[in-house]
């Protein structure tokens, strides 16, 4: 079975919430030394750090740290004795064990680009600078061959194009809480891929280029397949911050990945001030 370490990185790879436990002090007699460690995530948990209640306390404490979007240790300190409370079954060591709880920076936003032309390119470039994982789909081949795309290659964002000649299809795979662009060549492929939006409530922010003509004749045609006005809202067009007047591709690029950081601000994890819990 994987460690720790192990975990640590798969966890980073699929950009999965988890919490880093250390035995940082033991006084008396307990089950394992100071520097043990382990690793949990939502339903899973790698090595440990002393089995029976003092690991199952902490696993619960580490899931409620997940839960609540945790970003700061925490210490927790647990009595090994008949006296102790122990919800999870008696340990009678005698000892007494400290263990820091460390929230681990594993989990990613996701953004995807829909259109890879020259704004979209442009607002790849700004957003491969961030730490996310970032989708670019596009239904033409050319606009995503090496070349094209090498400006991004050395990038802290880990990137994943897709060509698809169907970008709705792509849409149905993104994870929940996706934050998107919709920026395509084509009218008729913005439309379909409205529509698919719409029909996913678990989407973060969703943004169409495009002008209130256009946005007036999506509508029609998106109520018109049964989206209410409640559900067209979720839709913000023109995407971008307003006050930007410029039109070349990367000032209407650059409008666009500020209004994209200010949704991943909105939506960073809640800070915690460091705790000492003694159950």
């Amino acid at each position: 079975m994987p460690g720790w370490l192990d975990a640590v990185q798969t966890l980073s790879e699929r950009g999965e919430p988890g919490v880093l436990v250390t035995v940082a002090a033991v006084r008396g007699h307990a089950p394992r030394e100071a520097g043990a460690k382990m690793v949990v995530s939502r339903e899973a948990t790698w090595d440990s750090v002393g089995g029976g209640n003092l690991e199952a306390t902490a696993v619960e404490r580490a899931r409620a740290l997940i839960a609540c979007g945790a970003s700061t240790p925490e210490l927790l300190t647990l009595r090994l004795t008949d006296r102790a409370p122990n919800e999870y079954g008696r340990q009678c060591c005698g000892g007494e064990v400290t263990l820091l709880l460390e929230p681990l920076r594993t989990g990613r936003p996701t953004l995807a680009v829909f259109g890879v032309g020259h704004v979209g390119l442009e607002l790849a470039r700004f957003l491969s600078r961030l730490e996310v994982n970032l989708h670019l789909i596009d239904s033409r081949a050319a606009q995503l061959t090496p070349e094209r795309l090498a400006p991004l290659q050395d990038a802290p964002a880990r990137l994943h194009i897709h060509h698809a000649p169907i970008p709705e299809m792509v849409l149905a795979e993104v994870p929940p809480g996706t934050h998107l662009v919709i920026l395509t060549h084509d009218h008729a492929e913005d439309a379909a891929l409205c529509d698919a939006a719409l029909r996913r409530s678990d989407l973060g922010f969703t943004g169409l280029i495009g002008s209130r003509a256009k946005w007036a004749r999506f509508r029609e045609q998106l109520r018109a397949l049964g989206h209410t006005e409640a559900g067209l809202a979720r839709i913000t067009t023109p995407v971008g911050l307003p006050g930007i007047r410029g039109k070349s591709p990367a000032v209407i690029a650059l409008s666009m990945a500020a209004q994209l950081q200010t949704v991943l601000e909105a939506a960073e994890p809640v800070s915690f001030s460091p705790t000492q819990r003694t159950p």
